[in-house]
């Protein structure tokens, strides 16, 4: 079996984006990688990305928002940023296998009524899980289409 490869998902606050997309990544991808997420500025997990994660039943309970300087020395084969200002004041992680940009808009900046705010949350969830699935379907076809190291 392939190492687990390890991932860091980064937000401004890790707490909506950041979060939702860690607990898909780790869903979707299983034991294949080892995933965390951090923030520049942690602000705790926002209820409404915890609400619309579960209703995928993704639990997301134990969640809690971490800052990404206390990562900042640890390897990680991809760190992603889901925003553009964590890719701005993000720490360089120069042990990073490779670093992508993966803008989302925020749905914690909409306005309303839960019920009014919901949807805003759903669709960056929704966004956050098709990136994620697309990754993951052509990391798998380039892992196959390699022979393995020796």
């Amino acid at each position: 079996m392939a190492e687990k490869k390890s991932v860091l998902i980064v937000c401004t606050g890790n707490a909506c984006r950041s979060q939702m997309a860690e607990a898909i990544w780790r869903h979707e991808a299983g034991d294949r990688y080892d995933v965390a997420s951090a923030g520049t500025h942690p602000a705790g997990v926002h209820p409404l990305a915890r609400d619309v994660i579960e209703e995928l039943g993704i639990d997301m309970s134990q969640h809690s928002s971490k800052s990404v300087y206390a990562m900042s020395e640890r390897a990680f084969d991809l760190v992603i940023t889901v925003c553009d200002n964590a890719k701005e004041v993000c720490p360089v992680f120069p042990r990073a296998g490779r670093q992508l940009h993966w803008p989302f808009e925020d749905p914690v900046m909409s306005e309303g009524t839960v019920d009014e705010r919901l949807p805003h949350f759903r669709c960056a969830r929704d966004l956050i899980r098709q990136k994620i699935q697309s990754f993951l379907a052509d990391d798998s076809a380039t892992t196959r289409g390699t022979p393995a190291a020796s």
